[in-house]
This record gives C-alpha cells, structure tokens and sequence, in this order.
C-alpha cells in the first residue's frame, strides 16, 4: 500500500475532519437534544461532555486549535470510558466503551500531528489545499 503514501496529508486531513465531525454530533446531542438524544445539560457532568464534545469536535473537524481541542478531547473520552463504562466490565466490547476508546486514541494522535494540510489555519496562512 506504499501508493496511499503520498496521500498520507490529505487521509490524516479527512480523518482529523470527519472524527471531529462526528464528535460535534455527539456534543449537539447532549447540548440541543438533537439526532435521537434528550437534552442533558441538566446534569453538569453532560453539559461540560457536550461542551467539549460539540466545541472540540467543531475545532479539531475545522483544523484550528487543533492540538489544544484533541488533547482535551481525548482526555474527556478517557474519563469518560473510565466513569461510565469500566465499571461494567473490563472488556470494551462488553461494556460498550469501544467508541470512546476509539476517539480517546484518535484524539490523541490528531493531538500528536496538528492541523494538517486541510485546515482553516493552513488557509489562514495563505496555504493553498
């Protein structure tokens, strides 16, 4: 698969786009009541998830800030699993924490890597996609 190398700046751009994305829907969910989920803002351990779901997601999907909003949000995700899902099992398949897992390493590589090539700061710059 060396031919997808010299893709590897624009796949790095799609994944960082499209995890944030799907992250800021998970925050829309918590915060507005949206896409099949009850408002939780009510109970402040959701709200702060949903802000930093929704805010974070929109940051790391849009390439600004992009180290600052993973790191957090990969931090939220390990609490969160840590919280909400380990108490019911060790295994992530049993305990259905695959997902926050999932985004917690994500997130954390994306904090690793940065804006990427696909990114408003690189437009910012005067970079051209």
């Amino acid at each position: 698969m060396n031919f997808l190398k010299r893709f590897s700046d624009q796949l790095y751009s799609l994944l960082r786009l499209v995890a944030g994305f799907l992250f800021a829907c998970h925050g829309a969910q918590k915060l507005f009541g949206v896409l099949g989920s009850p408002q939780l803002v009510r109970v402040p351990l959701m709200l702060a998830a949903g802000i930093i779901e929704f805010f974070g997601g929109l940051l790391i999907a849009l390439g600004a800030f992009t180290a600052i909003a993973a790191l957090i949000a990969s931090g939220e995700m390990a609490t969160a699993y840590f919280l909400q899902h380990a108490p019911h099992g060790l295994w992530p398949i049993k305990n259905h924490g695959e997902l926050a897992v999932l985004f917690c390493f994500v997130f954390l590589y994306i904090a690793s890597r940065g804006d990427g090539a696909w990114s408003i700061r690189t437009f910012w710059k005067g970079k051209t996609f």
